[in-house]
């Protein structure tokens, strides 16, 4: 592995230990993260469809832009501690899928991602 995508990779572990240190301070259940955690790989059913159908269901489900501003948004300014919890779930999901090596699907098959191809 290059040193970059391995800086890279380490990042996005720091990021997700964070939001499960922030996920702890909100005082809601670990009991929610247990069942959210995976919730986002749900969208992989998508690939049923096809990889067209699939890699936009993964890819909308699997990018930063809507956990954040549902954290900032709705929970952080609104005070709602189940949306900033939900949101801190979210982003953990995604940052432990991008410190695995995981990326975004592109439309051709599940394994190729913005990162590489993934797998054999």
């Amino acid at each position: 592995m290059k040193s970059l995508d391995l800086v890279i990779r380490l990042e996005w572990a720091i990021v997700a230990v964070a939001a499960v240190v922030f996920y702890g301070s909100t005082g809601i259940s670990w009991w929610l993260f247990g069942l959210l955690i995976l919730a986002p790989d749900l969208s992989m059913f998508g690939y049923l469809a096809g990889p067209r159908v699939g890699a936009l269901a993964y890819n909308a489900l699997h990018i930063l832009i809507v956990p954040v501003l549902l954290l900032l948004l709705a929970g952080h300014l609104s005070g709602n501690a189940i949306a900033m919890a939900v949101a801190l779930i979210w982003i953990a999901h995604i940052a432990i899928d991008r410190a695995l090596g995981y990326g975004l699907k592109l439309p051709t098959s599940f394994q190729d991602t913005h990162l590489g191809r993934i797998g054999r």
